[in-house]
């Protein structure tokens, strides 16, 4: 699994939104401060958000007062969610799903491998979900 910067940016910008969406105030997050706030070219960045809201992770809201809200509670979004949500398949082989590698003759299990990749990557993706990394940022930091 290659972990692009597309998709480190999209896992970044969701725990901020939902770390903001934890706090009592509930404000929207503009997509300027999430550039600035986690170091992100804000032109990358709303490319990735509009993808995070058309897979229906986030809700934006136009206007002075507009930003972007998580669409579910951060305990039911995965890491995978997001990943699948701005780059696709979690695995690729030669620019294909994993699932559509097709091996003849002597490398036929190759097959196999790469489908037993793609399970053990989902199991950790799946698992993962936002609250879990935003209680493992807590511990850190106390």
């Amino acid at each position: 699994m290659y972990v692009s910067a597309r998709s480190d940016y999209a896992v970044r910008a969701m725990l901020a939104i939902a770390d903001s969406d934890r706090k009592d105030t509930r404000e929207l997050v503009k997509a300027a401060t999430l550039a600035t706030t986690q170091d992100i070219p804000l032109s990358f960045l709303q490319g990735i958000l509009l993808d995070l809201r058309r897979a229906g992770l986030l809700h934006s809201h136009r206007g002075v007062e507009g930003g972007y809200a998580l669409a579910r509670p951060a305990d039911e979004i995965t890491v995978g969610d997001v990943l699948r949500a701005v780059s696709g398949s979690l695995t690729m082989v030669r620019g294909l799903p994993a699932d559509a590698a097709d091996y003849h003759g002597v490398a036929a299990g190759l097959t196999d491998v790469w489908l037993a990749v793609h399970e053990a990557i989902e199991e950790v993706v799946d698992t993962a979900t936002l609250s879990d990394l935003l209680a493992k940022s807590r511990q850190a930091t106390v």
